[in-house]
């Protein structure tokens, strides 16, 4: 009997991977991974892995199977989170759930489950895992989209190489959130109605700004147009990310429409904000990535044209993308893109075949501060 180690977050969507994979005959030993233990300031209450911990276990002695728990917080600090604050503090809006995939889940958390005997490893993720076999009769791992395009997680698993890929499995790729409820309560898991948990998993989303500021000490500064105009103050660059227009504070000013993020001037800490949802210079088509990764190993061809996610749940956008050196792609999208931001990740897609992706450098033909 193979067996199976699965990450138990407490939440439904690992719970019900493990009961699929139990009543498909697999040896199933649920491991819950402790990221974080920083409890001051609104930590704690948003997302109490203590209470995690007790659902994951809660699953684990209704399906009878093993739990363990792996403490994963010093990686998790220095492989993911230590990354994040220096985007932040590059004015950059970073995606640290795609690093965590490739950093923690399927790396640190691999090899403990190898070290506990794994075959495989199993997360809740919604999406799929394919075996191709090849003229020669080798074999090679294709990751593909989730049935459920709402809930559809590949976007943060594009980082993985054929390695992790060998060992995964996602048993709930196949099914839609609600199908996934509705197992949950029909095998009587204590989790079943329990809220999904939003934003980065241990900071929360509500109170990402608090978090911030515990670790990096903000630097407030002008808002200002194109034009030079101050129109207000903000409470450090790191907090704001292009295309934003809520917690601006700026008001009716100006010709009364909505006023949005335009860009950050990093030299002179202000924040360039303007007018109109559909203002211009919000606009771009081409942009530089770098970090790029390829499920394949290598990418599709030094040219080719494919779809793009400049965001998660972002429609499939058409694009054009030159291979560079040095693990940099340029992507040229058909459409001008509205708000793409750097530091967030370009996934490339053909189909429901996820391709891999980059990180989002340089937007290279959007309005410049000057």
């Amino acid at each position: 009997m193979q067996r199976v180690v699965i990450g138990l977050s407490g939440g439904v969507d690992s719970s019900v991977a493990a009961y699929l994979l139990k009543e498909q005959g697999y040896e199933v030993v649920g491991l819950f991974m402790i990221n974080w233990h920083d409890t001051t300031g609104t930590l704690e209450g948003d997302c109490p892995w203590h209470d995690d911990r007790v659902f994951a276990e809660l699953v684990a002695r209704r399906l009878d199977i093993p739990f363990h728990v792996v403490d994963l917080s010093e990686e998790y600090r220095r492989r993911v989170v230590d990354y994040m604050f220096a985007e932040y503090e590059r004015g950059r809006t970073p995606n640290p759930d795609v690093l965590c995939n490739r950093e923690i889940k399927f790396d640190v958390f691999l090899k403990e489950a190898l070290r506990l005997g794994a075959d495989f490893v199993a997360t809740g993720h919604y999406c799929r895992r394919e075996c191709v076999a090849a003229a020669d009769g080798t074999e090679h791992y294709r990751l593909l989209a989730g049935v459920d395009g709402n809930k559809d997680q590949s976007y943060f698993l594009y980082m993985l190489g054929q390695n992790a890929l060998e060992k995964a499995m996602f048993p709930v790729g196949h099914l839609t959130k609600a199908q996934v409820r509705e197992i949950a309560a029909d095998a009587g898991l204590a989790n079943c109605a329990k809220k999904d948990s939003t934003g980065v998993c241990f900071i929360g989303e509500r109170h990402f700004k608090p978090f911030l500021q515990q670790f990096l000490p903000a630097q407030p500064g002008d808002m200002r147009t194109l034009e030079g105009k101050v129109v207000g103050r903000h409470d450090g660059l790191m907090y704001y990310t292009l295309g934003q227009r809520r917690g601006l504070g700026i008001g009716g000013a100006g010709n009364g429409e909505r006023w949005f993020v335009l860009a950050k001037d990093m030299e002179h800490n202000e924040l360039i904000v303007t007018q109109g949802a559909d203002h211009p210079l919000l606009y771009s088509q081409n942009a530089l990535g770098t970090d790029a990764t390829w499920i394949a190993g290598e990418a599709p061809a030094a040219e080719f044209d494919c779809t793009c996610k400049y965001r998660y749940r972002q429609p499939d956008q058409t694009v054009h993308v030159s291979v560079r050196e040095n693990g940099q792609v340029l992507v040229t999208a058909e459409e001008r893109q509205r708000a793409v931001t750097p530091g967030q990740s370009m996934v490339f897609y053909h189909g429901e075949v996820c391709l891999g992706g980059a990180i989002c450098d340089q937007v290279l033909d959007a309005g410049q501060v000057g």
